[in-house]
């Protein structure tokens, strides 16, 4: 009789249980998803100029393909991309172990034995060969949530890879466009040290003559002397430039020398691309911003696994065996198999280690919340100042080259006096100076502008594309980006 009372109390006892342990494990890690503070829309202007490229394709577009080469030579040699993606490879590696977890194991085994079982009995020889399966039934998730710790941090760590090819094919390009505007600012140099030769050479035979005074010589010869330096500096700084080229890809220097165009002429216009109109879209087309997305979901998963870690844990065993014993008489076959035991696993004292390992997974929960939004609104930063300085050097360029042009002419106009006799000395030099100090402002302008588009390029993701980070870092794309 109390038995007939006992086993049905048991049974609903064990069914309260399990409901309520699946109840608490289906709040066992905190939110995944959080909020970031997003402006609704950009305070500086968007640029627009003419025809809108896709941002993926930014680099071909720019109509060099000696760049788009040193992009990609750079990105397969760049130490940074490759452990990005060994990082990937090794991460994917933990997924596919957590994955395992969740289904059961098999192992094969076999033997052979030799001997006397029992006493009295003849020899025999025993052999057999079995399948034996264990299988832990995440009944509470835990292997779940461990899955999705490691999914998350694979799909962070695929868009750190793209943002790693990113910069890197950003800082080869500031460092070419840089290079570039040095060999032109360097044939300028060039020309305004010949001008100043030939004048210090015609003021030193007309003194030689008496026509003019000796000072006048002695000051064209040091005129000619500092722009001759001037020159050799600007050289070097270009030489030093192509060492970081040499550097970044990893080309030899003659080979890189040979690549490169020996006339620098004048800088193309930059290939404008397109700005998402909201804040929210083009913030989560960064892929450090998603990668710390990312990690929230990760960290996220790690509390719901240390909070399963202190609930019980199911298994299950089996195994089936095939035997033949043989002695002397003859031999017998037969199958041995089991079924468990069905194990229940329940945590009971471990002087508060699980409880410690919820509370450092907590932390460091809360830490990658505030480590995300913080990325959010530096990344609203970022393009904002880009905004802003594309704007700047777009209004300045116009009043810039319009000084240059008036400079030229005057100098043009001051060296015709001064060649009549009806300007100095002085006058011509403060002309040439202003002139190829306005010619050196338009220059620097021109490669600033370049800088800032190449900024705005990075803030807005480098053409990432959210939810699909893991294809890209499957294979290196023969396309820079």
């Amino acid at each position: 009789m109390m038995s007939d009372t006992v086993i049905p109390l048991l049974k609903r006892f064990a069914t309260i249980s399990a409901l309520t342990l699946l109840t608490a494990c289906a709040s066992l890690a905190p939110e995944e998803r959080v909020e970031a503070r997003i402006p609704a829309q950009w305070v500086a202007p968007l640029p627009h100029q003419g025809s809108i490229i896709a941002l993926s394709e930014w680099w071909e577009d720019q109509g060099d393909p000696v760049l788009v080469e040193l992009i990609r030579t750079a990105q397969e040699v760049s130490p940074t991309v490759s452990s990005a993606l060994a990082r990937v490879e090794a991460l994917r590696a933990q997924q596919t172990a957590a994955e395992a977890k969740l289904l059961p194991s098999l192992n094969a085994q076999t033997g052979l034995r030799r001997g006397i079982a029992l006493p009295g009995s003849a020899l025999a020889t025993r052999s057999d060969a079995g399948l034996q399966a264990a299988w832990e039934l995440d009944w509470l998730g835990a292997n779940r949530q461990a899955l999705r710790a490691a999914g998350g941090r694979v799909e962070g760590s695929a868009a750190q890879w793209h943002e790693a090819r990113v910069s890197v094919a950003a800082e080869v390009a500031q460092l070419y466009y840089s290079l570039r505007s040095c060999r032109r600012q360097a044939e300028l140099l060039r020309q305004d040290a010949e001008s100043r030769a030939q004048t210090a050479r015609l003021l030193e035979l007309s003194a030689r003559a008496g026509w003019s005074a000796s000072a006048e010589a002695a000051t064209a010869q040091a005129s000619a002397a500092q722009s001759r330096s001037r020159l050799t500096q600007q050289l070097a700084q270009c030489d030093i430039q192509i060492k970081g080229l040499v550097a970044l890809t990893g080309l030899e220097e003659s080979a890189l020398r040979a690549r490169l165009p020996a006339d620098p002429g004048g800088e193309t216009p930059t290939a404008p691309f397109a700005i998402a109109s909201l804040p929210a879209q083009l913030v989560s087309q960064r892929p450090d911003v998603y990668a710390a997305e990312r990690e929230v979901v990760w960290a996220a998963a790690q509390v719901g696994s240390a909070q399963a870690a202190r609930l019980p844990r199911l298994s299950l065993d089996g195994s089936i065996t095939a035997v033949r014993l043989a002695n002397g008489g003859g031999s017998q076959d037969f199958t041995l198999w089991t079924l468990g035991p069905l194990a229940l696993d329940l945590p009971i004292f471990d002087a508060g280690q699980r409880r410690a390992a919820v509370d450092s997974a907590r932390s460091a929960y809360r830490d990658a919340v505030v480590a995300y939004r913080a990325r959010v609104r530096q990344a609203v930063r970022e393009v904002e100042e880009a905004l802003v300085n594309l704007r700047a050097s777009d209004e300045r360029l116009n009043d810039t080259q319009l000084a240059s042009l008036g400079y030229s002419r005057a100098l043009a106009a001051t060296s015709a006096r001064h060649a009549q006799g009806m300007a100095s000395l002085l006058e011509l030099e403060d002309a040439r100076r202003s002139a190829v100090a306005a010619r050196t402002e338009v220059e620097s302008l021109v490669l600033a502008q370049r800088l800032y588009w190449i900024s705005l390029y990075r803030a807005a993701g480098g053409g990432f594309t959210p939810g699909q980070p893991g294809a890209d870092a499957s294979t290196r794309a023969d396309s820079p980006r």
